[in-house]
């Protein structure tokens, strides 16, 4: 007879897997919509707006790890910068997507781990150690790899700029990233996600009307598509999200992953966009380092506030 008694059910691993698995259906999405690349984003999150909603307005919402209640009506300047940024970060996306191969969008649009500490460094004068530095060395170089390797026939309309637009959108979502992190201190996860989304669809609504992008989906194909934008959106974003906080960083960062990898084969399984060997280890090189680098400045983190507790 066992003396542990029986084991949890990992429920934050399957929800973080899940999470990152439903992401990975994203750029297939966007190459579905049939309208434009900032209309796909548009769609996704003006779909996406009723199904939060009722979790941002409804009374007692507020979970037990939840930082202390705010007026969920009255949205701060985070929340609304987070829209911008996230607005940003769909538009240069979408518009990569449609250049390039899906799993070189993918890939260069998840190098945001390291932006966020380089940008953390530069402004906040955050530490990085010397492991982090070999992650960012590694994943930079993977990028440069899966750039550079595609061979004589690469997919999509324009690969040299869809891959820098999928690199900037790193820096972008970093921007929301960190504008997310402050809005979190105030309020839910579900109000930050609402606010963000609908300034996002304000502004993503601009830019299509400003470039002349198709608006309405050509037909039922393309309206299942961005529904399941915003399905992606919630559902996908939403695990994640709750499972961040209850997993260690190591794993989760690991796990987050998943989501290129499974892009890059359903952009082979539906649009047969094969990667050629050298943009295969660049790929994985480019996720190892992302994963190196995220681990060593969360650990780097850990400790100095560990650091800082003790001296107080």
């Amino acid at each position: 007879m066992s003396l542990a008694g029986p084991r949890r059910f990992p429920w934050p691993l399957v929800a973080l897997l899940a999470g990152a698995c439903t992401i990975g259906f994203v750029p297939i999405f966007v190459r579905l919509t049939e309208a434009g690349p900032a209309a796909g984003g548009f769609w996704r999150l003006a779909l996406a707006l009723p199904l939060m909603a009722p979790f941002v307005f409804r009374r007692g919402s507020a979970s037990s790890d939840e930082p202390a209640p705010a007026n969920p009506a009255k949205p701060s300047l985070a929340m609304l910068l987070a829209g911008v940024f996230f607005a940003a970060d769909l538009a240069f996306w979408h518009y990569g997507i449609g250049m390039t191969s899906v799993a070189n969008a993918t890939v260069l649009a998840n190098l945001t781990p390291i932006v966020v500490v380089v940008i953390g460094f530069v402004f906040f004068r955050e530490r990085v150690g010397p492991i982090f530095l070999a992650g960012m060395t590694l994943g930079l170089l993977g990028a440069w790899t899966m750039a550079e390797g595609r061979g004589a026939i690469a997919p999509g309309t324009n690969p040299p700029l869809g891959d820098i637009l999928s690199a900037a959108t790193a820096l972008w979502y970093a921007a929301y990233f960190l504008s997310v992190r402050q809005a979190r201190a105030r309020f839910g996860t579900m109000a930050v996600m609402f606010w963000s989304s609908l300034v996002g669809a304000v502004c993503l609504a601009g830019v299509m009307l400003a470039l002349g992008e198709q608006i309405i989906p050509a037909g039922p194909g393309g309206w299942a598509a961005c529904v399941g934008l915003a399905l992606a959106h919630v559902t996908g974003q939403g695990a994640i999200a709750w499972a961040l906080g209850r997993l260690p960083t190591a794993t989760a960062s690991v796990v987050v992953l998943v989501q290129p990898a499974v892009a890059a084969l359903l952009g082979w399984m539906i649009f047969g966009e094969a990667m050629t060997p050298l943009q295969g280890l660049g790929a994985l090189g480019a996720l190892a380092g992302v994963a190196l680098a995220q681990w060593a400045a969360s650990r780097d983190q850990r400790r100095a506030d560990q650091a800082a507790a003790l001296s107080q």
